[in-house]
């Protein structure tokens, strides 16, 4: 068995060593990622495909001077490994540990700090440009897999770059894949010059070609027109070189020496260059490569079946939003699902094959998903958006000026909400509150178990405007699920538990903390008042009004940053209606960007466990703590 990674301290160390060696290398790193993704969880299938594209770039490229920046940054764990982290990489995605995307501040070699997709191109763009206006000279790579592609962003970044004409490489990580199989006409352009043997051809042929015909010389003179024409007939990667990039390709991803030598050329050209790079996402695991989408990014799993390792039997928010998601449709023909390139992630897989017609996935490409979504409910359906948080965020303005202005029926299924655990700060879903309670016309809601989410997805899905339902990931609480679907009151919120000293008003997954906290209150003889307040908008404001009033004391529980947030809405509420004489305080985010890590840790350090809450609550209902009105106050 190899035993090379671990003298791996900088890129340059592989330069030394030879192909067998190389070959070697890749397969203790392939070994090490397997072992580690199983027991920590994280993004195997995208890293095991660029294992042997990344020794190439670390052998041609010289990072940190050069700069190498990854598209979402998912697959930059072999990257990692061959920049000084092998002694830390047990610790990816844990508490403290390494992160799973590339990190500036965590080593000098992530050249740009990344998370979302088709974002590469625009920021390498960047860095060439500030480089040429310092008069630098090193090189400037982003890796871009084709399902990236799909993002309108990236073919701006490339606009823009061939317009420039700054020296600048792009890779292409073409592995038919981005999560799901990939949509779309440039999915099926990357698959034409995949499988077509006249795309192996490159211009110099058709240069050599023409030098030798008798006439040949008075043509290559005759202009760019004629060049342009021929080029059209036997060029491969016409749209990139019409962008302004000099297009070399396609290129087995997994050679080492095929790769070497495309990307030694690549770096003497002139201007922007293309590599298009045919790689197989899961290379060298089996499972992986079965189910690329799977294994895309997976929770720890055992590595001789490939079988995830189940911590609940409780089913997933997401599992019942899918399954609520087709009898709803069974039920009502006008309503239709959108995804952006996560029909798996989402739930909308059984949608998917139960309604085709009325599927679409959209790609990589939040803003047009949402946009579609306001054509058709403009057109007469009621489409169900499936994003998760971090995504959503991402088509802002198409929320706000072509559904909620036009106030139309679109219901937005906003998956991974709250804290996210280890994918860390690029994917924790803690700004969705803020973003959509300023937007007239858009409702709100929070479920606070699994079985509300049913009951309110059937709730927008009813209404005749734009609404919201957020939903946290992972398991269920394990509550029992109705056979049925309820609409409920727009607006009104469940009170769980009567109290007289004190108000716990919650939303989303802190309502079941908020009742096991009263549950403890109660053994200090501290009565609360416990509410599922479901609308984050509209508030039901009659009742908080009520308790407001009652109790004197109300402690708001989100588990979402607290600028512009659920607590935020309740202060805006008391101050509107001259309410001034209650205590507020507010649990939940503080001011700052969340680290990757276990969900309870994360929610201990920011003071949310149940035990904290309790102690915080006491202390401020005990003779030593009274909390000045109205102030907010973040643990």
């Amino acid at each position: 068995m190899s035993n090379i990674l671990k003298n791996i301290r900088s890129p340059r160390d592989i330069r030394s060593l030879n192909i067998s060696q190389m070959h070697d290398l890749a397969a203790e790193i392939r070994r090490i990622i397997i072992e580690t993704v199983a027991k920590n969880g994280g993004h195997l299938a995208p890293n095991l495909g660029v294992v042997e594209l990344t020794l190439a770039l670390h052998r041609v490229f010289n990072s940190p001077a050069d700069k190498i920046i990854w598209d979402v940054g998912h697959q930059s764990y072999v990257h990692k490994l061959l920049t000084g982290r092998f002694d830390e990489f047990e610790t990816l995605r844990q508490f403290g540990g390494l992160s799973g995307f590339p990190r500036p501040s965590e080593n000098v070699h992530d050249a740009f700090g990344t998370g979302h997709s088709s974002t590469s191109i625009s920021a390498a763009l960047g860095l060439a440009v500030a480089r040429d206006l310092k008069g630098g000279s090193y090189s400037v790579i982003a890796v871009i897999g084709d399902g990236a592609m799909t993002g309108g962003m990236s073919y701006e970044a490339l606009n823009h770059a061939g317009h420039l004409k700054k020296d600048l490489i792009v890779i292409l990580n073409d592995n038919e894949m981005s999560i799901a199989q990939n949509v779309g006409a440039m999915s099926g352009y990357l698959n034409r010059l995949r499988t077509d043997p006249m795309y192996s051809k490159g211009k110099e042929e058709i240069e050599q070609l023409l030098r030798k015909m008798p006439i040949g010389p008075t043509l290559l003179r005759l202009g760019e027109r004629l060049k342009d024409s021929l080029k059209y007939l036997v060029v491969p990667g016409m749209i990139f070189e019409e962008l302004g990039f000099f297009y070399l390709g396609p290129v087995d991803g997994h050679d080492l020496k095929a790769i070497d030598t495309v990307l030694q050329r690549a770096r003497a050209i002139k201007g922007p260059v293309l590599v298009h790079v045919v790689t197989k996402k899961g290379k060298g695991y089996q499972p992986a490569e079965d189910n690329p989408d799977q294994f895309h990014g997976i929770g720890p799993f055992n590595v001789d079946s490939g079988q995830v390792i189940k911590n609940s039997s409780a089913p997933s928010y997401t599992e019942v939003f899918g399954n609520t998601i087709v009898r709803l449709a069974a039920k009502n023909s006008k309503l239709l699902a959108i995804t952006a390139a996560m029909p798996g992630g989402t739930g909308l897989t059984k949608f998917a094959k139960n309604f085709p017609e009325r599927f679409f996935d959209v790609g990589i490409a939040e803003q047009h998903g949402v946009t579609l979504a306001a054509g058709l409910s403009a057109g007469g359906y009621h489409p169900v958006v499936a994003i998760y948080s971090t995504f959503l965020q991402r088509a802002y303005d198409q929320i706000l000026h072509d559904i909620c202005l036009q106030n139309l029926p679109v219901t937005f299924a906003i998956d991974r909400a709250g804290i996210v655990g280890d994918d860390g700060p690029t994917h924790h879903g803690l700004f969705d509150y803020s973003f959509l309670r300023p937007i007239p016309n858009m409702i709100v809601m929070a479920p606070k178990d699994e079985n509300e989410l049913q009951h309110m997805l059937a709730t927008a899905v009813d209404h005749s405007g734009p609404s919201a339902v957020r939903y946290p990931r992972g398991a269920g609480l394990g509550v029992k699920i109705d056979d049925y679907q309820k609409i409920l009151p727009i607006g009104q919120a469940e009170v769980l538990r009567e109290g007289s000293d004190l108000t716990l008003l919650a939303v989303g997954s802190m309502v079941s903390r908020a009742e096991e906290a009263a549950n403890l209150l109660a053994k200090w003889g501290i009565k609360a008042t416990v509410i599922n307040a479901r609308f984050i908008k509209p508030l039901d404001e009659e009742c908080i009004l009520k308790y407001a009033d009652r109790t004197r004391k109300v402690f708001t529980l989100e588990e979402h940053v607290l600028q512009g947030g659920f607590g935020s809405a309740v202060l805006e509420l008391l101050s509107t209606r001259g309410v001034n004489r209650v205590e507020v305080y507010r649990f939940g985010i503080p001011d700052n960007f969340v680290e990757h890590g276990k969900h309870s840790l994360i929610m201990e350090k920011h003071g949310l466990s149940v035990n904290q809450l309790v102690r915080k609550i006491t202390e401020m209902c005990g003779s030593k703590g009274r909390l000045r009105k109205l102030k907010a106050v973040s643990d």
